[in-house]
């Protein structure tokens, strides 16, 4: 295998982390984004998504039976976090550090649930049959690459909810109701929007989308009781650089985190890789202090 057949493979595992990022942070970019509250337990809906995908295989078969843990993964995620929301950040909008303290409890609580009911060693999903191929090059320079159709599935996966979800908040109701609350949350309230329901859904809907991420994670890799708190700190960090709020800022976000750490691995370690990433992200914050893509609002004006 040549050098270039190399590099491309790094890249296209580059690409298909970084659709697993994008999904863990779009959670991020409607939580922390548009309503400011820092969920230190967003990273446990990611492995709660895995953990069902795990149970649901135990009852659905078939080729369309992870098409259902999909499913299942959103919205087992999804009611995790409305209930999440219900019950501890409702009361606790406003006060950052009390929000991070409490979300961190949690995160700890949930950690320790799973750790009890599924043991501290990871479990694994066996991938369909449809998805336990790749697609290989056997001539030219390319020759020896392989492209796994897991790895193509999550990319794809990643793209549909990105445009799904871009879709929702950009030409659907709620999507307005939720656009005007980020822009001036008291003139929506004067208005007649129920505020605290449009922060309900934005909640769940981010919970949900962790918990595709998770599900999509667990079909290349063990889901451990810990497994959020591997992803929980790139994907705040995919969001800050994004810009706060902005779905196309966290796409190219993700993909330059995805690539860039797929790219220096090749010559370096895992932790010095990590360590070159934070220092191009701090280079990047420098000159972009508020992100890729800047999104104005009074919302974020006096954040």
């Amino acid at each position: 295998m040549g050098d270039s057949a190399v590099l491309l493979g790094q890249l296209f595992n580059g690409v298909s982390v970084a659709s697993i990022l994008l999904l863990a942070a779009m959670g991020l970019v409607l939580s922390f984004g548009l309503m400011h509250v820092i969920n230190m337990a967003h990273g446990e809906m990611l492995m709660v998504g895995g953990y069902l995908s795990f149970l649901t295989l135990k009852f659905v078969h078939g080729p369309a039976a992870f098409l259902a843990c999909l499913l299942v993964a959103f919205a087992g995620a999804a009611l995790l976090g409305a209930l999440l929301e219900l019950s501890v950040v409702r009361w606790l909008y406003g006060r950052p550090l009390d929000t991070l303290l409490a979300t961190w409890g949690v995160s700890l609580i949930l950690q320790q649930a799973a750790r009890s009911i599924f043991g501290p060693i990871g479990v694994e999903l066996t991938a369909p049959a449809w998805l336990n191929r790749s697609f290989s090059f056997t001539q030219g320079w390319l020759a020896g690459v392989q492209l796994p159709y897991i790895r193509v599935f999550i990319i794809v996966l990643s793209a549909a909810v990105l445009g799904s979800v871009a879709l929702f908040i950009g030409r659907s109701q709620w999507g307005m109701l939720l656009r005007a609350v980020h822009q001036d949350r008291e003139m929506a309230e004067s208005l007649g929007v129920n505020t605290r329901l449009v922060d309900l859904l934005v909640f769940a809907l981010g919970s949900g989308v962790a918990g595709l991420a998770g599900s999509a994670l667990a079909l290349i890799s063990p889901v451990t009781p810990t497994v959020g708190q591997s992803f929980i700190v790139y994907a705040f960090l995919v969001t800050i650089v994004g810009g706060l709020g902005s779905l196309l800022g966290t796409a190219l976000a993700a993909l330059l985190v995805g690539i860039f750490s797929a790219a220096v691995q090749i010559n370096f370690s895992l932790s010095t890789a990590d360590v070159l990433l934070l220092l191009m992200v701090v280079a990047l914050i420098q000159f972009r202090p508020r992100g890729l893509i800047t999104r104005n609002s009074r919302s974020l004006s006096e954040a």
